[in-house]
C-alpha cells in the first residue's frame, strides 16, 4: 500500500487525477469504477480541464459506478447517474453507451444486482477503482454490518447516511432508503484502488481502516489485503495515521 500526504483538497484531487489520467494513458481502452459524493468532484475537475487540453482523451474508456440510489431515474437531480453526467460524463469524450451505473428504477432488485454484477465481469473486470471514505468507514454504501457483503447488492441506508446526504434533497422524507451498491468482493477485485481522503473529519475513519484491525464494522478496513492501494490524503485527513508512526510519503 502506498500512502500520499498532500497539503489540501485541491492538492489532493491534482494526485488522484494524475494517477487516473496515468492509467488511461497506458491504457486508452481501461475500466475505470467510479465513485461520486464531495470527494471526486476536484477530481473530475481536473480531468475535465485536461481533456480540454487535448492531454487525454476518454473515448475507448468504459466506466462502472459503486452506487446508485434505489427508486430514483438517471434523470433525478439527486441521482449518481445525473451526478456524474454534470460532474465528468457531459464535459468529455466518453460514449455513453461506455458509461454505467445501477439502474435505480429497477423492479427485481436480485436480476438488477446480477446484471451488473454479469456487466462488470463482461467488460473483464475494472483495472483502476476511485473510493471515497464515509465518515464511518464505508466505501461505496457497505456499511458497517455483522460481515462485508460480497457482491452487488440492495442496501438498507443507516441513519448516520441518510444523516449526511439529506443535505442534498428538499427534506428527509423525499431521500431514498435504499441503494444499489458495488460489494466488498466486487470492489476487491479491481487491479488497482485508489481511495482519496480530505478534511479533519475524516482521520479516524483512515486511522481505523489502516491502522487497525480488519472487521466487517470498519468496511474500508478491507483495503488492507488488497495487493495494490493508493491513498491519497490532506495532512488533516492522514494526521492520525502519522501519529500512530504509519509510514507516510510526502508527494
Amino acid at each position: 500500500m502506498r500512502i500520499y500526504e498532500v497539503a489540501d483538497y485541491q492538492e489532493m484531487s491534482r494526485c488522484a487525477a494524475n494517477l487516473i489520467s496515468a492509467q488511461v494513458l497506458l491504457n486508452p481502452r481501461s475500466v475505470l469504477g467510479l465513485a461520486t459524493g464531495s470527494t471526486p468532484v476536484g477530481i473530475y475537475s481536473q480531468l475535465i480541464e485536461w481533456y480540454r487540453k487535448g492531454d487525454l482523451s476518454f473515448a475507448e474508456v468504459q466506466t462502472v459506478n459503486l452506487d446508485e440510489y434505489h427508486g430514483l431515474a438517471p434523470d433525478h437531480p439527486q441521482s449518481y447517474r445525473n451526478f456524474m453526467q454534470q460532474n465528468l460524463f457531459d464535459h468529455i469524450d466518453i460514449l455513453p453507451q461506455q458509461t454505467h451505473v445501477p439502474n435505480g428504477l429497477a423492479k427485481d432488485a436480485a436480476k438488477e444486482c446480477a446484471r451488473y454484477e454479469a456487466l462488470i465481469a463482461s467488460l473483464g473486470g475494472i483495472d483502476l477503482q476511485l473510493l471515497g471514505l464515509g465518515h464511518n468507514g464505508h466505501i461505496g454504501f457497505n456499511e458497517p454490518a455483522a460481515a462485508f457483503a460480497k457482491e452487488t447488492h440492495l442496501v438498507e441506508l443507516t441513519e448516520s447516511t441518510i444523516e449526511a446526504n439529506t443535505r442534498f434533497f428538499e427534506s428527509r422524507e423525499s431521500m431514498p432508503r435504499q441503494a444499489f451498491t458495488m460489494g466488498i468482493k466486487t470492489i476487491l477485485g479491481a487491479k488497482k484502488i485508489l481511495l482519496a481522503v480530505s478534511g479533519k473529519e475524516k482521520a479516524e475513519a483512515v486511522y481505523r481502516s489502516f491502522a487497525g484491525p480488519v472487521e466487517p464494522g470498519v468496511p474500508c478496513s478491507i483495503l488492507q489485503f488488497h495487493p495494490d492501494v493508493t491513498l491519497v490524503g490532506d495532512a488533516p485527513a492522514l494526521s492520525k495515521l502519522k501519529a500512530a508512526g504509519v509510514r507516510i510519503c510526502r508527494k
